[in-house]
């Protein structure tokens, strides 16, 4: 019978650099008893947080379960991609008890829960929940709210238009999917920051909604896994800003990814990647870099100014190619500006 039963679904969304891959690694370490299977979705062709899981797999979540989709939003190319993935996994020998799904940090989550209305999975999978991040630090901070004079000028000009910025709607959107809030880097935050950032997901919640800090995705499995909301029976409770819209587009924003040499000073390098944030209002680097005299690759993991970088596998055999991930709004994308300020 337990053939029959339905595959539970966790979708993992939130902004980017939020903090989804440090959460699904701390799942994939303390899986209680379960066979997992994780599907990671990219904004851009480079996947950079595939590699990170996957140098983390083990028994329980083996690498070939880990699968990565890039360059593109899973829920426009369901027919060509979502599906056949979902099924690919429900067919393997050791079926998996939960699967987690990573979005993009710019999806919107409702078109995705919507694709698991398709015949072909809609009776073997369930969404068991969808889970929100919020860095608490960049909510607090106001980086998701639009500004607020500009707002009430545009709205005097022009009473008809929609004043979100794309920011704030893909934000909102993504907590009014949400079963669970988690809010993350609360050690940054602090609890000034903590108590300023629950105020405003309260206040931009549809609904009322359970909401936990914390701190490099250390969270009691339990909390997570095993909510059983049958998300996808629950859209009408779930609104967005592209309800009644056939797709969703994410012209929004773009990515570029920038190939680098080997660098000489992480330091410089780090230096460089806050000037992106701070004069190209850049939203999140990440990539893989080679240090001079160094086999390890680093790791660069930014933020806007905030930026983390550490050493975390061996080169090994394989090309030691320097690329950043740079993703911004597509009007601040200026592909030569870009190479300039990282010395490209």
């Amino acid at each position: 019978m337990s053939d029959l039963s339905k595959t539970p679904v966790t979708v993992i969304t939130g902004f980017l650099g939020s903090g989804k891959t440090t959460l699904i690694r701390h799942l994939m370490q303390n899986p209680q008893g379960r066979r997992l299977a994780v599907l990671v979705n990219e904004f851009g062709t480079v996947g950079v947080d595939g590699d990170i899981l996957k140098s983390c797999a083990d028994e329980n979540c083996p690498e070939e379960n880990i699968v990565e989709l890039a360059n593109g939003c899973i829920c426009c190319t369901v027919a060509e991609d979502f599906i056949p993935t979902m099924e690919a996994l429900l067919a393997r020998p050791n079926r998996p008890d939960h699967i987690l799904i990573e979005t993009s940090g710019l999806a919107l989550p409702k078109p995705l829960l919507k694709a698991f209305d398709w015949p072909a999975i809609r009776s073997r999978i369930t969404v068991d929940g969808v889970v929100t991040l919020a860095d608490a630090e960049a909510v607090a901070a106001g980086r998701f709210a639009p500004d607020e004079a500009a707002v009430a000028a545009q709205a005097e000009a022009d009473p008809g238009v929609d004043h979100e910025t794309p920011l704030s709607e893909v934000f909102e959107d993504q907590l009014a999917c949400a079963d669970l809030v988690l809010l993350t880097k609360a050690d940054l935050a602090g609890e000034t920051g903590l108590a300023a950032a629950r105020a405003v997901i309260e206040a931009e919640a549809p609904r009322k909604l359970p909401i936990l800090h914390v701190t490099d995705g250390a969270v009691d499995p339990r909390v997570l896994l095993g909510l059983n909301a049958a998300a996808e029976d629950d859209l009408a409770a779930r609104p967005s800003h592209h309800d009644g819209m056939d797709d969703h587009e994410h012209d929004d924003f773009n990515s570029v990814v920038v190939e680098l040499p080997e660098v000489a000073d992480p330091e410089l390098l780090a230096e460089a990647v806050r000037r992106l944030a701070r004069e190209l209002n850049i939203l999140r680097v990440k990539g893989h870099v080679a240090v001079a005299g160094k086999p390890m690759r680093l790791l660069v993991q930014a933020v806007g100014e905030r930026v983390r970088h550490q050493y975390d596998r061996p080169w090994g055999a394989s090309p030691r190619l320097s690329q950043l991930v740079v993703i911004a709004e597509r009007a601040d994308i200026d592909e030569a500006a870009i190479r300039a300020v990282l010395g490209a």
